[in-house]
């Protein structure tokens, strides 16, 4: 348990602080993302997922407030003896709330990691069937050129895969298979 939580509690946690089935699909799709990035540069891949599954578990608590979200995260985590790295990590997934920047792997890889994710779930929307399967990673460079698609999803942080040596077709490309292999729980 190098993640300081179990899965099983952590989704306890999840579905405690989260209502809305749209967001913890995403955090499942953030969950995959991760594993699947820690995997490739050889971390804790267990670790790693579990920042991505837990990272917006107080966004309906703080109403996504981006000046406070990532915070009671952090309060809530720590009590549940969850590991310091991961909470450092979900802190930093917004720097705007903890005013700090991010500076390691780990951090670069939340933060670009949730983030693709969207992007990833709006590309499959535009597709007939609304599958994942549908979806080439050559599409997602394509819709990160198209600034009004997905208006709200931050480029310049996805981007950040490349401070953890990730060139951005590789990081689409690893982000699409994790989500595509979670695609029925993710209903996409």
């Amino acid at each position: 348990m190098s993640a300081g939580i179990t899965r099983e509690k952590a989704l306890d946690l999840l579905n405690e602080y989260i209502k809305n089935p749209n967001m913890i699909k995403h955090c499942l799709a953030s969950e995959a993302v991760l594993g699947a990035i820690a995997e490739h540069l050889g971390e804790d891949r267990e670790k790693w997922a579990m920042a991505g599954l837990l990272h917006d578990l107080d966004v309906e608590l703080t109403n996504a407030d981006m000046n406070v979200h990532g915070l009671e995260s952090v309060k809530i985590l720590q009590q549940h003896g969850v590991d310091p790295e991961a909470i450092e990590a979900i802190k930093l997934h917004n720097e705007l709330a903890c005013g700090e920047k991010r500076s390691t792997a780990f951090h670069y890889a939340l933060a670009a990691g949730e983030t693709i994710t969207g992007l990833i779930t709006a590309t499959a929307l535009v597709y007939p069937d609304k599958k994942l399967a549908s979806v080439k990673p050559k599409s997602i460079i394509k819709r990160m050129k198209a600034k009004a698609f997905a208006a709200s999803v931050n480029r310049d942080i996805i981007r950040e895969c490349e401070k953890i040596n990730i060139p951005l077709p590789e990081f689409a490309e690893l982000s699409l298979k994790a989500m595509q292999s979670i695609s029925d729980a993710l209903e996409l």
